[in-house]
C-alpha cells in the first residue's frame, strides 16, 4: 500500500506538472471508484488544476472553483500522468482526467479487487469528509512533540502506528523501519511507552519518513513507476542480517502481511515464532 512517502512524492511530482493545466473532460471507468454524485464528476470539466497535495495517505487534486478530488489509492492504486490517453479497454483504469494539452491523469488499480476510491467535494466539505475528519495528527513532517498521549492505549505499537485515527500516514512497510530505528519492540504497548522511548520514536518517525522522501526526490521522476524503489532496511528482509548488529532479522507472518524486526535490538533477544502460540508484550 502506498504510504506517506510514496503519496508525498506522487503529490510533489504531479503538482509540479499539473498546476494551471486545464481539464478537458473526466471519466470514471471504474464504477465502484466514484463515491460521490453531488457535485458530479463533470463539474471539473473545463476548470484548471490549482495544485496536488497530500493529506495522510490521501491525494487531493485542487481544482479552480473551490472543487477537490479526494483520492485514496488503497493497496493497489496508482495516480499517474501519461502523455497519451488510455483506451477504454484498459481494465486497470478507475478514473481518467483528460487534460487540454492531450495528457491524462489516470487512477489505475491492479488486481481484481476494486478498493481505490475518488470523491468530488466542494471546498467546505473536504476537511469535514469522514475520511479526513477521522485522521490523527500527521506523522510527518511535524508529529506531536510528546507521542505518549497520542499512543496511550493498551495496544502494540505496531498496531497503533498503523492506525490512521491515531497518527496519519504510516503503514505496514514503514512501521517496521520506524520501530527498528527507535530500537522499540513492535509488541510494546502504547500505554507503556516511557518519555525517552517516546522521544526516540518521534525522532525515528521524522528521520525514517523524511529520509524516504529525500530518497524519492533523488530517484523518482515522471512518469511515476508502478513500483517505487523503497529504501527499506528491515521490512521484507527477514532472514538477512540486521544492518546495525548483524543479528538475523525475524518475521511474524499474519494473514495478509509480514512484520519484521531485530530480536537483539528490539525484543531483548526474544523471537516470536507463532503469534497464535506466543505473546510478546515487551
Amino acid at each position: 500500500m502506498p504510504e506517506l512517502p510514496e503519496v508525498e512524492i506522487t503529490a510533489r511530482r504531479l503538482d509540479a506538472a499539473l498546476r494551471g493545466v486545464a481539464i478537458e473532460s473526466t471519466l470514471a471507468p471504474g464504477l465502484n471508484a466514484l463515491k460521490t454524485f453531488d457535485p458530479p464528476l463533470s463539474a471539473l470539466d473545463g476548470r484548471a488544476i490549482a495544485g496536488v497535495r497530500r493529506i495522510g495517505k490521501h491525494l487531493v487534486v485542487d481544482v479552480d472553483g473551490d472543487l477537490h478530488l479526494l483520492i485514496h489509492l488503497m493497496s493497489a492504486g496508482r495516480l499517474q500522468l501519461w502523455d497519451k490517453r488510455a483506451s477504454l479497454r484498459d481494465r486497470t483504469s478507475r478514473l481518467l482526467v483528460r487534460l487540454a494539452d492531450g495528457r491524462e491523469l489516470r487512477l489505475r488499480e491492479f488486481g481484481t479487487r476494486q478498493a481505490a476510491w475518488v470523491k468530488v467535494l466542494r471546498g467546505g466539505d473536504l476537511e469535514a469528509d469522514d475520511a479526513l475528519a477521522a485522521l490523527g495528527p500527521e506523522a510527518w513532517p511535524d508529529p506531536p512533540e510528546d507521542l505518549r498521549p497520542v499512543l496511550a492505549a493498551p495496544r502494540p505499537l505496531h498496531s497503533l502506528l498503523r492506525d490512521q485515527r491515531v497518527i496519519a500516514g504510516i503503514g505496514r512497510s514503514w512501521v517496521d523501519e520506524i520501530l527498528w530505528r527507535a530500537r522499540l519492540s513492535p509488541f510494546k504497548r502504547g500505554d507503556d511507552l516511557g518519555a525517552e522511548e517516546a522521544q526516540a520514536l518521534r525522532v525515528a518517525i521524522v528521520a525514517t519518513l523524511g529520509g524516504a522522501i529525500e530518497h524519492y526526490e533523488d530517484v523518482i521522476e515522471l512518469p511515476i513507476p508502478d513500483k517505487l524503489p523503497m529504501p527499506l532496511l528491515v521490512h521484507r528482509h527477514q532472514g538477512e542480517p540486521c544492518p546495525r548488529c548483524g543479528t538475523t532479522i525475524e518475521a511474524v507472518h499474519y494473514e495478509d502481511y509480514v512484520m519484521c524486526y531485530c530480536p537483539a535490538e528490539q525484543t531483548g533477544g526474544k523471537v516470536l515464532k507463532d503469534r497464535r502460540l506466543s505473546r510478546l508484550l515487551k
